[in-house]
């Protein structure tokens, strides 16, 4: 496959979790979107928009007229009040110059006293300008359900009264946001009766069905007197207060949003949120007066624009997040919600127009989410593999240090002191001659799975397996201030589990196995090498290559396990060692003296004296010595060697240079 194969095929495999990511992503935010509590939770977003955007001041000339705490406590009256107060307070606002007076009162039934309502009639007349609450009451009966139109007394409108609907519409939070619609409603009626009293003064407005109200601020925005006052304009208010405007007349007995009982005719606002405080229902009507006739209606756009917006977010996050970075991805996540934000904010406001925003926003976290829980899984599932391919070659420890640190496992090479062992079948060969190849395989995955096991229990790395032998290694990747015993204990009983294979196979009538080992403390190199697109994690350098030599010498001498001088001194006499020789090996100039392992201190005693007189070149010496190895270990393969050597040596010319080493040219 091409280099650009390659790297079309990983973009393909970087992508797919993206996509996945962004069809998830949308259809949650799809479905979460339909659920009320979230389209609340739009709604507020639209409250928090209306606050901030808020102009916080009338721009037409509407004034409110409160029946509130204080009027109640000046006038000394319970509600309702008897209407010939309505009536003077009417006679007051048109004497003012009131161009529209609004009563958002129902007056449907008579008064007790019938007086009351004449004189209320009379000043309605008088005035000529004056609009009155209708409304609509829901009534359930075993026969029927329906809704009934309430209009005030025939006297009223009989007087010239206009009439509009109060009702106001309110969402399922209860809060009041859309603007009510129809020909005769409140704010309808009182623009119509002002333009029959100052024609052409209030243009009409466009159709406001749909639109949602554009607040022109928190309660008492507009210019607000007490109805007490009111009834003494004449002395306790300024002659012009009521002069060409609308005066809009309604309950305003104050409640918070959080008291238990709440007063009649009070609803909440996006502003409530805020302010915690209810608007009296004269003051929504002079919003919906404000916002019809500035224009400041807002335009909700359906939820298919919303959708719109939420794939369109989300297939710039997956585009953006493809390539997972936790913060490159986290902070192009906060940029998509950030500039989201900022659309339907500039929409609402240069605009007039609302989209929901919050399904996008959530759809673009949930896309960083997912990916991230993808980044997460995989690199758990990635870390689970190195974990399971470092077990097969470390201890468990190691690879634990290894995970919980992998800074110490440095890319590239490092010079490190380690202990190299290498091991090597003999009899391998003739002993596949009589087994098959799925036999030979067995055995041989039987053999290196016992060694293994053996090196890891000691800390050990095993490096690689060439062929039918092992390479392995102490001190890398971690430390090992011991890795000199650790390499000899693991040898040792490698040795052992040897013997008992052999003993497997002599009880199936098949030849023995032997192994031989090469031990060597020293400098190497360590780290990642390779290729840019293949590499291994090994060792390499001049120690490398001489354990691996000693590992072949053992068949000069008949022996299992050889170990380097530099080995030796690293046990400091925790394990029994006997000297072996002094040799230079192939592609070496300096002579290295040899051990093996040996724990028969008299083997170990006799063998120095035959040595050192082999070193000195004193041949008589050195044979008897060797004489006495063989009477203390018959058949001693070492001994043997020497005893033919020295004999050679004996018949020889002496050499001034001799100092015991043997140069081999062919291990």
């Amino acid at each position: 496959m091409s280099n650009w194969q390659h790297k079309a095929l990983a973009r393909r495999t970087t992508i797919s979790p993206a996509l996945v990511a962004v069809i998830l992503a949308w259809l949650f935010a799809t479905l979460v979107s339909q659920s009320g509590g979230w389209q609340r939770l739009e709604l507020r977003v639209h409250d928090l928009l209306a606050v901030q955007t808020a102009p916080n001041r009338s721009q037409l000339p509407i004034t409110i007229i409160g029946i509130d705490e204080t009027s109640f406590q000046q006038i000394g009256r319970q509600w309702p009040w008897p209407r010939r107060l309505h009536a003077q307070l009417i006679d007051q606002a048109h004497k003012a110059g009131a161009l529209v007076i609004a009563l958002d009162l129902m007056m449907s039934e008579a008064s007790a006293d019938p007086e009351d309502d004449r004189l209320l009639a009379e000043a309605i007349a008088r005035a000529g300008n004056v609009v009155v609450a209708a409304g609509m009451q829901y009534q359930e009966s075993q026969y029927a359900r329906q809704w009934l139109r309430v209009d005030p007394l025939d006297v009223f409108r009989n007087a010239g009264a206009g009439v509009g609907l109060t009702n106001i519409i309110q969402d399922s939070d209860l809060v009041v946001r859309r603007m009510p619609e129809g020909k005769d409603v409140f704010w309808r009626s009182i623009i119509d009766r002002a333009n029959q009293r100052a024609p052409g003064m209030l243009t009409s407005p466009p159709d406001q069905t749909g639109r949602m109200i554009g607040y022109a601020g928190p309660d008492r925005t507009f210019p607000y007197v007490s109805y007490y006052q009111a009834l003494r304009a004449e002395t306790d208010l300024p002659p012009s207060v009521f002069q060409d405007q609308i005066v809009i007349i309604g309950l305003d007995a104050k409640a918070s949003a959080n008291a238990q009982a709440v007063q009649p005719d009070q609803f909440a606002t996006p502003f409530t949120s805020v302010s915690e405080w209810l608007t009296a229902g004269a003051e929504l009507h002079a919003n919906f007066l404000e916002s019809a006739l500035t224009g400041r209606g807002v335009q909700p756009l359906g939820r298919l624009w919303g959708w719109i917006l939420a794939i369109t977010a989300i297939l710039a996050a997956g585009i953006l997040m493809r390539e997972w970075r936790p913060l490159l991805s986290g902070l192009a996540g906060l940029a998509l919600i950030g500039l989201t934000g900022a659309l339907a904010t500039v929409l609402f406001v240069h605009q007039l127009v609302w989209i929901p925003c919050l399904g996008a926003m959530f759809g673009v976290a949930l896309v960083y989410a997912q990916l991230g829980t993808h980044a997460y899984f995989t690199e758990r599932r990635q870390r689970r593999e190195t974990r399971r391919a470092f077990s097969m070659y470390l201890a468990p420890e190691v690879v634990d240090e290894i995970m919980a640190h992998p800074e110490k496992l440095k890319l590239g090479g490092e010079r490190r002191e380690v202990t190299l062992l290498f091991t090597d079948l003999a009899g391998f060969t003739t002993l596949s001659e009589m087994l098959g190849p799925e036999q030979v395989a067995q055995l041989l995955n039987e053999h290196f799975s016992r060694a293994t096991a053996i090196i890891k229990q000691r800390g050990g790395t095993v490096n690689r397996f060439i062929g039918d032998a092992i390479m392995a290694f102490w001190g890398a990747p971690l430390a090992d201030p011991d890795q000199a015993l650790h390499a000899c204990e693991s040898a040792i009983e490698m040795q052992l589990d040897m013997r008992a294979l052999r003993d497997e196979l002599a009880a199936r009538g098949l030849p023995p196995l032997h192994m031989r080992v090469g031990i060597h403390s020293g400098p190497a190199i360590l780290g990642n090498l390779g290729s840019v697109d293949r590499f291994d994690y090994t060792a390499i350098g001049d120690s490398v290559n001489l354990a691996a030599r000693l590992e072949g010498v053992n068949k000069l001498y008949g022996t299992e396990i050889l170990l380097s001088i530099e080995t030796a001194k690293a046990l400091r006499g925790r394990i029994g060692l006997r000297r072996v020789d002094r040799v230079i090996v192939k592609g070496k100039t300096e002579a290295v003296d040899i051990f093996t392992v040996c724990e028969d201190a008299e083997l170990v005693r006799l063998t120095d004296v035959a040595w050192e007189a082999y070193r000195q070149g004193d041949w008589s010496t050195s044979l008897q010595g060797w004489d006495d190895v063989l009477a203390h270990r018959p058949g001693d393969s070492v001994a043997r060697l020497y005893q033919t050597r020295v004999s050679e040596l004996s018949a020889s010319v002496a050499d001034p240079a001799w100092q015991g080493a043997l140069a081999l040219e062919k291990l």
